[in-house]
């Protein structure tokens, strides 16, 4: 197997972060061959790599005093304390190169690496388009929104069979659904020749309880989408990881 060099810096313990586990303390390029991600990838699987080896692998090198395994520890455990992946899906290019040895390159690196893990995710929901439950809904929603520091509005319309037609962002930023038009709802769903309509939108907080605006707007939807014939079948709030649906909870009538 051929050998895969590492930069030459020497990692010891003290320059762990706290609750980080350590690694050994020795030059990196002077592990064994099986604990380098490159070959313990080849030896066993990707599945084998820690999530720094992971990402690693990807932004390749590090800087004159971090390995790339360290720097891929400084992103993924800032202070000490693990955020893993979700930082990816959440920081900017600006913030992502506020990190001490993330450049121009790496910093787009890992923002492409965080667009496309969106990306994958949204790809397999769409694999499975029927929409009939609220929890493929926010199946289909939750790897884009649950990580955002900011909140988007979308409108999930509907086929007869509850086949998702389109999906188009309403709003985005902090939410207010005075200078949301109805008009911008409704166009689209005619156009399309909806049978139906899901509101859904995220909670930066991570906490998917609806607030009373998010209820009055919802049921001021499901006021007009009885009129068009084109009705609200669900108004959904994605929190992290969790999700409530006020046709669930009685909130909206359906």
């Amino acid at each position: 197997m051929s050998e895969v060099r590492y930069e030459k810096d020497l990692i010891t313990p003290k320059d762990q972060p706290a609750g980080v586990p350590l690694r050994h303390g020795k030059l990196i390029s002077d592990m064994p061959p099986e604990l380098r991600p490159y070959e313990k990838c080849e030896a066993l699987g990707a599945e084998y790599l820690s999530d720094p080896e992971l990402l690693a692998v990807i932004i390749k090198t590090g800087t004159a005093s971090i390995s790339a395994v360290g720097l891929a520890e400084e992103i993924l455990y800032p202070s000490g304390q693990k955020t893993g992946f979700r930082r990816l899906m959440q920081a900017s290019l600006e913030e992502l190169r506020e990190i001490k040895g993330i450049g121009r390159v790496k910093s787009i690196q890992l923002c492409c690496l965080g667009e496309l893990c969106r990306r994958m995710s949204r790809e397999r929901a769409e694999e499975h388009p029927d929409m009939g439950s609220p929890g493929s809904v926010a199946d289909y929603y939750m790897p884009r929104l649950k990580d955002l520091s900011e909140e988007e509005v979308h409108i999930m319309l509907l086929d007869s069979r509850c086949r998702m037609i389109r999906s188009f962002l309403v709003s985005k930023g902090t939410v207010n659904y005075s200078a949301v038009s109805p008009r911008e709802i409704f166009i689209p769903a005619v156009s399309c020749r909806a049978a139906a309509m899901i509101m859904v939108h995220n909670h930066p907080s991570g906490d998917p309880e609806p607030s009373s605006e998010d209820i009055r707007f919802s049921r001021l939807l499901e006021d007009l989408g009885r009129m068009m014939n084109i009705p609200l079948q669900d108004s959904i709030v994605i929190g992290d990881n969790l999700f409530i649906s006020l046709a669930e909870k009685g909130l909206i009538h359906t």
